[in-house]
């Protein structure tokens, strides 16, 4: 098991793709949520109102398995399925790609339609920097103030990170580690309970 994927940076990628008078524009976000991804949407359709599509794919979570693919208005798989495949081809996640298009008076045939689509994004993901970064959990603990010290170093030793704390005679805290060494952390964490 893994506890890593690849994404991109905060950064926004761009990239532009002509043909017969179509002007493509791709843009790539780094995005963590739907409600993200409808608010970044909403701006492009203000921003770019005049435009004759804003066709998008994206990919959320470590396991990859939430995405959506839009052809908006484009003959279906010319526009959508081409940027996804890009994004998969790259195995990333936590990414939107948005292409808005701007019709230049000649059709492109579905053939056409896929090398542009898939071509914008591919400039976009070129503009993009590509991280790797590490799938975390949380790991919740209680315990008595005098395992203070003991506690506080497995938490140096482990590298976790407090994410909450409350102290008082029974003391919460709340970490964020690395996911495959979460279960470790935990087994340490219990044997403070018999030390």
């Amino acid at each position: 098991m893994t506890d890593e994927y690849k994404t991109i940076s905060n950064k926004t990628g761009k990239g532009a793709y002509t043909e017969k008078r179509s002007k493509f524009l791709a843009f790539s976000h780094h995005v963590e949520s739907l409600d993200k991804i409808k608010e970044l949407l909403s701006q492009y359709k203000k921003d770019y109102y005049d435009a004759r599509h804003i066709c998008y794919a994206y990919i959320l979570g470590a396991d990859r398995k939430n995405f959506r693919a839009n052809d908006d208005g484009e003959p279906s798989s010319t526009a959508g399925k081409p940027i996804l495949g890009q994004i998969n081809s790259n195995e990333l996640t936590d990414i939107l790609i948005v292409i808005v298009r701007y019709y230049g008076g000649i059709n492109l045939g579905t053939g056409g339609l896929i090398v542009a689509y898939r071509t914008a994004a591919a400039a976009a993901l070129a503009d993009s920097k590509i991280e790797i970064r590490q799938i975390e959990v949380v790991v919740d603990f209680s315990f008595t103030y005098p395992m203070m010290n003991g506690v506080m170093h497995i938490i140096k030793e482990m590298q976790a990170k407090i994410v909450n704390q409350h102290f008082d005679n029974i003391c919460d805290i709340k970490l964020r580690i690395r996911k495959s060494k979460a279960d470790i952390l935990r087994q340490k964490l219990a044997e403070l309970n018999f030390e």
